[in-house]
């Protein structure tokens, strides 16, 4: 092999690794990214504030997550409310957001410790 056809074929390699990656990072309709992680993913967006003997305060969620959990949809939303109430730390738990799919986005509500899509 020539010495020239060595770093084109390098050269060559190394653009087209680099423009598949750079596609993978491109919208298609319906999904958030190309990669499959990013199109079947589900997660919330979600402002929750919780109520207990008259006084609300704010919710934070992945305060009761494992660590290094980062999306939530809408059942372990629910799960997470549900273990907030059952545990006595508020009466009831509200808030609104938005649910982010493949499918799009939609509202999403919290009403008197329900999830409701």
């Amino acid at each position: 092999m020539p010495e020239s056809v060595q770093p084109a074929v390098q050269l060559a390699a190394t653009a087209t690794l680099v423009a598949w990656m750079i596609t993978g990072f491109t919208r298609r309709p319906g999904c958030w990214l190309r990669w499959k992680m990013f199109c079947r993913a589900t997660f919330t967006i979600v402002s929750l504030t919780g109520t207990k003997d008259g006084r609300t305060e704010p919710v934070n969620v992945y305060l009761y997550l494992s660590p290094g959990s980062f999306l939530v949809g809408p059942p372990q939303l629910q799960a997470v409310i549900s273990y907030l109430t059952r545990s006595g730390r508020y009466d009831r738990i509200d808030g609104t957001g938005r649910i982010l799919s493949a499918n799009g986005e939609k509202p999403l509500e919290v009403e008197d410790s329900r999830v409701v899509l």
